[in-house]
């Protein structure tokens, strides 16, 4: 099955039901400005289910859609083109990661939002290495590398304060 999307600028090719499910992080791509922040946003609906913040559940997600989004940004790349906005997938699992091993409050979730966006924009290296690279691999590493900085910035913090 396929799907014909529309944008304000031009029309994008059909890109498969499921492809586009996934690699729009279920839609949240679609967001007309700010798609990334948004589909960081959506990522954290799924710390509302219980037991999702555990961490050995988290990772497993994490490798999934990792995987996943190897894969279907590769798809929608060849289609759209390179690192398309729509593609949040990544910001899943970057989003995902930069709460991994810590604990789910309010204030670190926060801090972990903010942390994450602004490594995620900035792309200090590696992460920026990849930045202008093609291919799901390299859509998907630089928000994984911001994921990682987050973290260990929390981590750091919460070694001093307690959030």
């Amino acid at each position: 099955m396929q799907v014909r999307l529309k944008s304000r600028s031009k029309n994008i090719p059909p890109i498969p039901f499921l492809i586009k499910l996934f690699g729009t992080g279920f839609y949240s791509g679609f967001f007309p400005f700010a798609s990334g922040t948004f589909g960081s946003m959506v990522a954290l609906l799924p710390f509302l289910i219980p037991g999702f913040q555990n961490w050995y559940v988290l990772l497993s997600v994490i490798l999934v859609f990792f995987i996943i989004g190897v894969y279907v940004s590769e798809k929608i790349e060849r289609i759209v083109g390179q690192d398309p906005s729509i593609v949040v997938i990544d910001e899943f699992v970057g989003m995902w990661i930069s709460l991994l091993f810590l604990p789910v409050t309010p204030l670190v979730v926060i801090v972990a939002f903010i942390l994450f966006r602004v490594f995620d924009i900035l792309k200090p290296y590696p992460a920026n290495y990849f930045n202008d690279k093609q291919g799901g691999f390299a859509v998907m590493i630089d928000d994984v590398f911001a994921g990682i900085y987050a973290n260990i910035v929390i981590q750091v913090l919460l070694l001093f304060i307690e959030i």
